[in-house]
């Protein structure tokens, strides 16, 4: 089990964590739940031994590994493909491969019933067992179909990694830590790069995951579909709530309604006292009572109840109201070189439609509502801007158009020169920038800070159609449902792209599937798109499934001759793949049985003689050599038995 003991880590003045206890058991599934800058992360970094505490440790059982994924990106090896990046992460099957190998080369240049040739035997074979219990022989197919989960093509395995953006990265590194299968597996914010198709992939991986798994996400959904445990990070403290992320919430929320009843009646309290005090202070016969009343108001602990940060709000200006269609695609052709991405696409957006954007990424997503946005100029056809619509555009890159030498307040106010301060502060303050730190510079945010910042300034502008990129990928819990909340209450047009269900459930109230060259409008929220799809793929299948059934029949109901073959040739191939590397050991094994026979069959011929008998040290070291080779023949046909025994299963399965 994976404990932490008295952790405690103080920046300066601040304590992050007081002496936090907790104890993880295998194949626990665990939300790590908290507002930004609780110390989430520091604490996996703890945790993985990347950070050290000021005091306490942290205690794993056993041979346990933990493998932990940042949210901060990885340095893969420039000089490596894809496959080759994600199959490095296997030393261990990788140096096995290449004793294997150098055991062969050896074993061609030994003579036969040499000591050298036997002792290299017995070194291939053990290699041999150790390279089939590594998963050597599963390994490439497993990479392929974790990468296929995560989104990559087959014809991207073979491409420099220094080819793939920032989030393909991330997901380079997921793939790598999902495959090594670490007994704990701590993960920061893995969905922030996913589609919702490969967020699902994860999502069922994960439930058939045998190690423990802990998150860190702002994804609701995901945390309700993956964890049945909360710890939640608070003022350096860690409470242990057993449920997923709602039902934490909702306890929460309990715990805070109780805690302000406790204080409105200590309050009380308090107040009564004092006034007793006051009351009778200067009379001789209340002296002990007072002395007694004063004494119990300096034991009483102050009740702290943190800020309720729902109390903050946020509401989008009015926008003017825009024609009834507000954008319109007529026939629209769109190309990347070689790579088409629309063709003779139309679709038309309507006022006061609120859509969810879906589909795999590299379908055409980004492209299409920038080409809504007026950001990608069309290579044929029409677009159609209605009347009186003014668009607006968010995605992540937009933060790079930031100006460094301007604060916080001053880039958001640029947007907005007519609005008061303390409007714009109480934006800022929904996106986590509170206090002092809307006086920081934009030159030392971090990415995400600046993500914050340029969402903060697309919303503050007025608009009547906005277009939404990925926008909680930065967001903790309370600025996700702040958003959330004012769009909802939004009177204008809205297109999100997003692969968070729950953010967009509650919003939208049409789903449109971008894939590969063409475009699909479902009804209703991106749950419900799911649902929907997941029935037409289970009737499609089925479908399919009754017509190859009814093809490969003959005419009596029977398998054709060519469903026949073709049945048997797939029993032929997987025989193959897992029979032949146990015949080629079978093989060696029966050379080196061969030449023990041969070799005990000589001492016994030298033995019969009578002459053999008069150098002592000649009998002393070959009745040794006889009894090791009698021993190792014994387990060598202990083996044989074992091969012969396995090969004869799998060729009995497979008929």
């Amino acid at each position: 089990m994976l404990q932490l003991d008295s952790i405690t880590l103080r920046f300066g003045e601040r304590t992050l964590f007081q002496d936090v206890h907790c104890t993880i058991n295998p194949g626990e599934r665990v939300g790590l739940a908290g507002p930004n800058g609780a110390g989430k992360s520091t604490l996996m970094k703890i945790i993985t031994g990347d950070f050290e505490p000021d005091s306490g440790e942290v205690l794993l059982g056993g041979n346990r590994t933990v493998g932990y994924l940042p949210q901060d990106g990885i340095d893969p090896d420039p000089s490596l493909t894809l496959f080759l990046e994600v199959e490095s992460a296997f030393r261990e099957i990788l140096k096995l491969r290449r004793d294997v190998e150098e055991v062969q080369q050896k074993m061609a240049s030994f003579k036969p019933g040499s000591e050298e040739s036997d002792r290299a035997t017995d070194r291939f074979g053990t290699l041999q067992e150790r390279l089939e219990l590594s998963g050597s022989y599963t390994l490439r197919s497993d990479i392929e179909r974790v990468l296929k989960g995560l989104g990559f093509q087959e014809s991207d395995f073979d491409r420099p990694v220094t080819e793939f953006s920032g989030g393909w990265l991330m997901r380079i590194a997921l793939a790598k830590l999902l495959l090594q299968k670490p007994d704990y597996l701590l993960l920061d914010e893995p969905t922030n790069h996913l589609d919702i198709e490969s967020l699902q992939w994860l999502e069922q991986f994960l439930e058939k995951y045998e190690g423990a798994v802990v998150v860190i996400s702002h994804d609701r959904a995901f945390l309700d579909k993956i964890t049945r445990r909360t710890l939640a990070l608070r003022g350096g403290m860690l409470r242990d709530y057993a449920g997923n992320y709602t039902f934490f919430e909702k306890k929460y929320r309990e715990e805070r309604e109780q805690l302000i009843k406790e204080k409105a009646n200590r309050e009380k309290e308090r107040k009564q006292t004092e006034e007793f005090i006051d009351r009778f202070r200067y009379k001789a016969t209340k002296a002990k009572q007072v002395q007694s009343r004063i004494r119990q108001l300096e034991k009483e602990d102050e009740i702290e109840i943190e800020d309720d940060q729902e109390e903050i709000s946020f509401r989008f200006p009015t926008p003017e109201r825009s024609g009834l269609v507000v954008m319109e695609l007529k026939g629209v052709s769109k190309s990347y070189g070689e790579n088409r991405v629309f063709s003779d696409l139309d679709y038309q957006v309507e006022r006061g439609d609120k859509v969810a954007v879906v589909g795999p990424n590299g379908a055409g997503k980004s492209t299409l509502i920038r080409i809504l946005a007026g950001l990608e100029p069309i290579d044929s056809g029409e677009l159609k801007t209605g009347h009186n619509v003014t668009p607006s555009y968010f995605a992540q890159h937009q933060a790079e158009e930031l100006n460094p030498k301007k604060t916080v307040l001053e880039e958001l106010r640029e947007s907005a020169p007519l609005e008061s301060e303390s409007r714009l502060r109480t934006l800022l303050g929904c996106f986590l920038f509170r206090g002092d730190d809307v006086f920081k510079k934009v030159s030392v945010l971090s990415g995400g800070e600046k993500s914050r910042l340029a969402l903060s300034k697309m919303l503050i502008a007025p608009s009547n159609f906005i277009i939404l990129d990925e926008p909680t990928n930065h967001l903790d819990m309370q600025s996700r449902e702040i958003l959330q909340q004012a769009l909802n209450l939004y009177e204008g047009t809205c297109m999100i792209v997003t692969h968070d269900r729950d953010f967009a459930d509650s919003i939208v109230k049409k789903t449109l599937e971008v894939q590969p060259g063409r475009v699909k409008t479902w009804p209703g929220h991106v749950s419900h798109y799911l649902e929907m799809r997941e029935l037409a793929e289970q009737e499609s299948q089925s479908s399919e499934s009754n017509r190859k059934s009814e093809n490969g029949k003959g005419e009596n109901g029977s398998l054709s001759r060519k469903e026949v073959r073709r049945i048997e040739a797939q029993k032929r191939q997987k025989l193959a793949s897992s029979v032949n590397p146990l015949k080629e050991r079978l093989r060696k094994l029966e050379e080196s049985i061969a030449s023990m026979e041969e070799r005990i069959g000589e001492i016994e011929a030298l033995m019969a003689d009578t002459s053999f008998y008069s150098d002592e040290e000649q009998v002393k070291a070959t009745t040794m050599e006889y009894e090791k080779l009698k021993s190792d023949l014994s387990n060598s046909y202990s083996k044989w038995e074992e091969l012969a025994g396995r090969i004869n299963y799998l060729e009995s399965e497979t008929e």
